[in-house]
């Protein structure tokens, strides 16, 4: 995963933006568009609204692209009581949450409360979304099929979210979580899931075995 962070700071905080997880979600813009301004430079001017103001609009955004650090005070953004992952329609699966991403060595290679994972299969930025599903007109609904969630019970809520990659294969979800989609709802379950992540399953945002058949390459 590349990364490419600038610092903003005031003597109260310092906001962090990661260009490279960035795609223009524009929580931030609709939030504070007085600190947020992408036709000026800086951009980001923390020094025009209170720390208050700035963590609770700056953990909206939901790629992890921008965070914050508090210099005078220990509060942390703090990951919500239930991990959720949101299907965004024609673009990727929002996760917000405890979450780690591992390697398939179990080395923790991302750890975050948001992150935006890519299912088009076309990102330069894998796992994550870098936006390429706008050139690449990836199309994808926000339903999945419910029932295929409901053949474990519930084992618990919250905890850690643990995200492995396969290689040229898709990603898999342990962990509790409510998946929510806008034309399905909101389905808690514990359930291992695999999620595509080459853009080609008949079954999204689960994965039904199409990485193989088009030779889908993960690095």
């Amino acid at each position: 995963m590349k990364e490419k962070i600038l610092s903003y700071s005031t003597e109260d905080i310092k906001v962090t933006w990661d260009k490279e997880r960035c795609i223009h979600a524009a929580e931030c813009v609709r939030g504070l568009p007085n600190v947020f301004d992408p036709k000026r430079k800086p951009w980001i001017k923390p020094e025009l609204a209170n720390v208050g103001e700035l963590t609770e609009v700056i953990e909206r955004c939901p790629t992890g692209a921008l965070h914050y650090e508090r210099i005078n005070s220990e509060k942390k953004e703090q990951a919500p009581e239930q991990n959720v992952i949101t299907i965004q329609k024609d673009g990727p699966l929002y996760i917000h949450g405890e979450v780690a991403i591992r390697d398939l060595d179990g080395n923790v290679v991302l750890k975050d409360t948001r992150v935006a994972m890519c299912r088009c299969g076309k990102s330069k930025n894998k796992p994550l979304c870098d936006n390429s599903h706008i050139e690449a007109n990836f199309k994808a609904d926000t339903s999945y099929n419910v029932e295929r969630l409901r053949t474990e019970p519930v084992k618990g809520k919250g905890g850690e979210l643990s995200v492995t990659l396969y290689e040229n294969a898709p990603f898999l979800v342990e962990g509790n979580y409510d998946l929510v989609g806008e034309e399905t709802g909101r389905e808690t379950c514990s359930k291992k899931m695999s999620y595509c992540r080459c853009g080609g399953s008949s079954t999204k945002p689960f994965c039904d075995g199409t990485h193989k058949k088009i030779g889908f390459v993960s690095g």
